[in-house]
């Protein structure tokens, strides 16, 4: 037994020589996530002027769900009366002094500033009145960003045509 503990000693050395000097197995490379579609600029604008038009909606009908929904937390809106955001428009949308029979949305125009970035222009058209006064057509425009997969408003403006 005692002749054969050095040649067990050199068959474990040389097995495990063996072993070391083999290289390891690759492990497969992860796969990658598959790409969302790319989205063509038509497809943008339609999708872009239907959020847009929600919006109008929503301040026609005096509802806050569509501004919830569609507007970055940290929005600026500006108007004649100076800027505003999310917070503000969320209040006062119930109780807008306004009465909009309907509207009219036309000439769109989408830029895209980058990939997650597009600013979309139009011609605003209401027929009702705001405290009072005729609400007046509008050369309007909002940029929109991609947050989180979302397209979310971040900026509004609307200037009156005279």
């Amino acid at each position: 037994m005692k002749r054969h503990l050095p040649l067990a000693a050199i068959l474990i050395v040389a097995l495990a020589s063996l072993s070391a000097a083999q290289e390891a197995q690759p492990s497969p490379a992860p796969k990658p996530k598959p790409r969302a579609p790319r989205v063509t600029k038509a497809q943008l604008l339609k999708q872009l002027s239907e959020m847009e038009t929600s919006l109008w909606d929503g301040w026609k009908n005096k509802d806050a769900k569509p501004f919830i929904k569609h507007l970055a937390s940290d929005i600026v809106i500006v108007s004649e009366q100076g800027t505003s955001g999310k917070a503000t428009i969320e209040k006062d949308i119930t109780g807008m002094p306004c009465e909009v029979k309907s509207f009219t949305l036309s000439d769109w125009k989408l830029t895209k500033i980058n990939t997650n970035t597009a600013l979309l222009n139009y011609k605003g058209t209401a027929d009702g009145t705001c405290m009072g006064t005729a609400i007046p057509t509008t050369w309007s425009s909002s940029i929109w960003a991609k947050r989180k997969g979302v397209w979310v408003a971040v900026f509004h403006q609307e200037t009156p045509m005279k």
